[in-house]
């Protein structure tokens, strides 16, 4: 469902442009899962941009269900991200003002696919229902991370990408999230490319690629 090919972009500097991605290929079939793994400054992040439509690139294409991304306008690549694209960052990105409940259903109210029967399954699954009445500053790190998954996959989305999502968290808690995020995903039948720095937690996913000085090595398939 996501085909990226010969993909380059550089952010400009007052040394000149900076590459960072040179010429990357990806293939992520629908309803797996990919580990992308890399140093630091290695591209990670901004491949997950790119694919979010975030960026946009110098060269190269991004197709999804074999169409171009990086050709839509700035308003069609937003409606795509809304009903297509589930997002966990590390951070959180938590609205504050809003409550338990209202955080979880956020994203799939935008998109117009709130399922109640759905939001209190995920709810219970990830041990919110308790805290549905509590804002985020009331949570625990864990529980604003689970939260956080809930909202991404509260809409069944086609793909999530998940930027460490359980880098805050430590070696015993990221197991169980992650576990309980793969299970999740499956569920909900999205594709996952999730970027990581643990070689422990990457081997759980279907496939492990390494970007190196944005490029990509031979991995396991």
């Amino acid at each position: 469902m996501l085909t990226i090919q010969n993909l380059y972009k550089s952010f400009p500097t007052a040394q000149g442009p900076l590459p960072v991605l040179r010429g990357v290929d990806l293939q992520l079939p629908p309803a797996t899962s990919l580990a992308l793994m890399g140093e630091s400054g290695s591209g990670k992040s901004t491949l997950l941009h790119l694919i979010a439509g975030l960026e946009q690139p110098d060269q190269g294409s991004i197709l999804i269900d074999g169409q171009p991304l990086h050709s839509r306008s700035e308003t069609e690549r937003a409606r795509w991200r809304r009903e297509n694209i589930g997002l966990v960052f590390q951070q959180y990105n938590l609205i504050s003002s809003l409550d338990t409940a209202s955080n979880l259903s956020f994203q799939a109210r935008l998109a117009n696919r709130h399922d109640r029967t759905w939001s209190t399954y995920l709810a219970e699954r990830l041990c919110l229902a308790p805290l549905l009445q509590r804002f985020p500053e009331q949570l625990s790190g864990g529980q604003q991370q689970r939260l956080a998954i809930g909202r991404a996959l509260a809409a069944r989305p086609a793909l999530v990408l998940a930027d460490e999502p359980t880098g805050s968290l430590d070696e015993t808690s990221s197991e169980i999230v992650l576990e309980l995020f793969l299970q999740l995903v499956h569920e909900a039948g999205s594709s996952l490319l999730m970027v990581t720095h643990s070689t422990h937690l990457a081997t759980r996913l279907n496939r492990r690629l390494q970007l190196h000085l944005g490029r990509l090595l031979p991995g396991d398939a």
